[in-house]
C-alpha cells in the first residue's frame, strides 16, 4: 500500500527522522530456478510503485520492454531481475517507490544502500545518481528486495547510505545529462528515470503494459517478495 499523497509530508518526516548506518546483508546462494510452470505470488509482498512523483509514462517509445531491457546492476552477488525506464522531463520529483505494508499488512522499513553516480565514468554529468533502496518486511525481519534509482538529478544530502525513507521521500528530480554511451537522450522527451528490482530470493516480477501507457502516483509496476522462477517475468 501506498499512502496518498495528502499524507506525504507526514510520513515523510517522520521517516526521515530515523537514519542509522548497516551494512549489506551477507549473500548466500539463491535458490536454484525450475523451469517456468506457474506464477505464484509468496504469502506476502511487497508493492512496486512509480520513482516519479506525478503523471510520467512507461516505457514512452516501446523500444525495450522489461521482458528485455538491459540490466546493468548486481545486488548480492546476482544481476537484478528485471529493469525498465520510466520517463517524464526534467525536473519531476524522483521519490522512494515501495510501498508502506506488505499485502499482509505488516509494516516495511525502506532503507538507502548504494549511493553512487550512475555511470561507470564516475562522473555526474553523464548520468546523475544511482541510488539503492532496500526493503524490509518488519513482522519476520527479513530483508525482501532491492531497487536501483538511476539517472537522480540533485540528490538531498539527506539521501545517504543507511537513512531510512518513505514512499514519498524525495530523492531527488529527474535531469537532462550530456549524451554519452551511458546516456543517449537528445531532447527532454526523452529524460527518464532508469529503474531495476530484484528480490532477496527466487525472483521478483514486473506488471505488463503497454509501451506509452500513463503511470499514477497509485499505479502498482511490480512487486517484490514474489515467487516468480526465472527474471525479467510478468507478474
Amino acid at each position: 500500500m501506498r499512502p496518498s499523497a495528502a499524507a506525504r509530508p507526514v510520513l515523510a518526516a517522520a521517516l526521515l527522522a530515523s537514519v542509522s548506518l548497516l551494512a549489506a546483508p551477507t549473500a548466500h546462494a539463491r535458490e536454484a530456478a525450475p523451469q517456468p510452470q506457474s506464477r505464484p505470488l509468496a504469502a506476502a509482498t511487497v508493492a512496486v510503485y512509480p520513482p516519479i512523483q506525478g503523471g510520467s509514462l512507461w516505457n514512452r517509445f516501446g523500444e525495450t520492454p522489461p521482458s528485455s531491457h538491459h540490466r546493468v546492476f548486481s545486488n548480492w552477488g546476482y544481476l537484478n531481475d528485471w529493469s525498465v525506464d520510466i520517463y517524464q522531463n526534467p525536473g519531476a520529483t524522483v521519490v522512494s517507490l515501495f510501498g508502506s505494508k506488505t499485502s499482509a499488512g505488516s509494516p516495511v522499513t525502506v532503507r538507502v544502500v548504494p549511493v553512487t553516480p550512475g555511470c561507470a565514468t564516475g562522473n555526474l554529468a553523464d548520468g546523475g545518481w544511482r541510488i539503492g533502496l532496500e526493503v524490509r518486511d518488519d513482522s519476520t525481519g527479513t530483508v525482501v528486495g532491492r531497487a536501483d534509482v538511476m539517472h537522480v538529478d540533485q540528490k538531498p544530502g539527506s539521501i545517504a547510505v543507511g537513512a531510512t525513507v518513505g514512499p514519498w521521500t524525495r530523492l531527488g528530480q529527474t535531469g537532462r545529462f550530456r549524451y554519452s554511451s551511458c546516456y543517449q537522450v537528445n531532447g527532454d522527451t526523452g529524460a527518464h528515470i532508469h529503474l531495476e528490482v530484484i528480490n532477496r530470493t527466487k525472483y521478483s516480477c514486473y506488471i505488463a503494459r503497454s509501451a506509452g501507457a500513463g503511470l499514477g502516483d497509485e499505479t502498482v509496476i511490480g512487486r517484490v517478495s514474489t515467487l516468480n522462477s526465472v527474471p525479467q517475468q510478468a507478474c
